[in-house]
């Protein structure tokens, strides 16, 4: 329930829906997050929230506008869905009224946080029974390796899954074999991963671009941890770099 696990002062992640996604002229896919603190918790399904800010300045949400909520509780991370239902001010401070349109649940957040970022990569199509060949295999490797590789780049990574750009449009569950690197100020890694794809769409004015999304689907738990550990590790450098340290 709501109101066993969320409290006044905790601190709320507001981010778009998917469908509102964009690529940006880098070609990384965008989507806005705006980070408040819950005012109050009315009922099981509702909840009041201080408008964010950014630069200084309100965020005048839309009224009807739907979100992907984060809760940073006492107990860790839960998430769901939310349509903002009204807006207001009161004694001078400016408020959302959120109305929950999902469960709670609890939220993997290091496992799905996703890395805006700019990567090489190789790829190509995986048939049943080569996939079936790897998923014997301790360690995933490209086989039939006499078989070009395709370019694409990955505008964003997670612990789950990842994003890229191709020149050509896949079926969804067309399975993917693909190989990248991720360097880091301490070492230099190289993945060869299997990822399904769970949509292809082309880009909207970019005729011949496609924005495809993949979830790992055969990755050991320490290549897994080793990609969540480079995207704080990339998280925290970045910082740092905006601070000017």
């Amino acid at each position: 329930m709501l109101t066993d696990y969320v409290i006044p002062g905790d601190k709320i992640e507001l981010t778009e829906k998917r469908s509102e996604e964009r690529v940006n002229a880098q070609g990384l896919i965008e989507r806005k997050s705006y980070t408040s603190r819950v005012y109050d918790v009315i009922s099981e399904d509702e909840i009041k929230v201080n408008m964010p800010m950014e630069n200084g300045h309100l965020v005048l949400l839309p009224v009807d506008g739907e979100y992907d909520l984060c809760f940073y509780t006492k107990n860790g991370l839960y998430q769901c869905y939310g349509r903002v239902a009204d807006r207001y001010k009161s004694n001078n401070v400016y408020i959302l009224t959120l109305e929950m349109t999902s469960p709670l649940r609890k939220f993997q957040r290091r496992e799905y946080y996703r890395l805006n970022c700019v990567l090489n990569m190789k790829c190509r199509t995986v048939d049943e029974e080569e996939y079936k060949q790897v998923s014997e295999m301790e360690d995933v490797q490209f086989i039939n390796t006499d078989l070009t590789l395709e370019n694409g780049i990955i505008v964003d990574i997670s612990g789950g899954g990842a994003r890229f750009i191709s020149a050509r449009q896949y079926e969804k569950d067309t399975k993917i074999l693909f190989k990248f690197a991720l360097e880091s100020e301490k070492e230099s890694k190289e993945y060869e991963v299997i990822g399904r794809v769970l949509i292809s769409t082309e880009i909207e004015g970019r005729k011949g671009a496609f924005k495809n999304h993949v979830q790992f689907i055969n990755i050991d738990a320490k290549e897994r941890e080793s990609i969540i550990r480079f995207i704080f590790e990339e998280e925290r450098r970045l910082r740092k770099k905006e601070r000017g340290e």
